[in-house]
C-alpha cells in the first residue's frame, strides 16, 4: 500500500519560512514525480512546484524567486523550502506522487494534507 506523508507546516509570520517535507513509500515502481499542491478556503487546489525523477522543476508565477522543490531520490522524499512568506501563501500543502508504471502511464497518489499559515 502506498503511502504520502507530509510534515513541516505551521504557523510563521510574514516574511518568514518553513520547509514542507513529503515521503512516499510502498509502490512498486520506482520512478515517479512528485508536486506539491496548495487549497485555500473558498479555492480551487492549485499546483505549487513540480519536480520530475530526474530532478527538472516548475514553479507557480506566484512563488518562483521564493520557494524551492528538491528531492532525494534514495529516501522518496520531497521537500518544498518556503521563503518570505505572505498571508496570500496561507492554504492547506498537499504533497502529490506519480509512479510510473511504463513511459506515460502512472498511479497518483495524495497525502493528507500539511496546513501552513502566515500572519500579517
Amino acid at each position: 500500500q502506498v503511502q504520502v506523508v507530509e510534515s513541516g507546516g505551521g504557523l510563521v509570520q510574514a516574511g518568514g519560512s518553513l520547509r514542507l517535507s513529503c515521503a512516499a513509500s510502498g509502490s512498486a515502481f520506482s520512478r515517479n514525480d512528485m508536486a506539491w499542491y496548495r487549497q485555500s478556503p473558498g479555492k480551487q487546489r492549485e499546483l505549487v512546484a513540480s519536480i520530475t525523477n530526474g530532478g527538472s522543476t516548475n514553479y507557480a508565477d506566484s512563488v518562483k524567486g521564493r520557494f524551492t522543490i528538491s528531492r532525494d531520490n534514495a529516501k522518496n522524499t520531497v521537500y518544498l523550502q518556503m521563503n518570505s512568506l505572505k498571508p496570500e501563501d496561507t492554504a492547506v500543502y498537499y504533497c502529490n506522487a506519480r509512479f510510473y508504471y511504463s513511459a506515460t502511464g502512472y498511479y497518483a497518489y495524495w497525502g493528507q494534507g500539511t496546513q501552513v499559515t502566515v500572519s500579517s
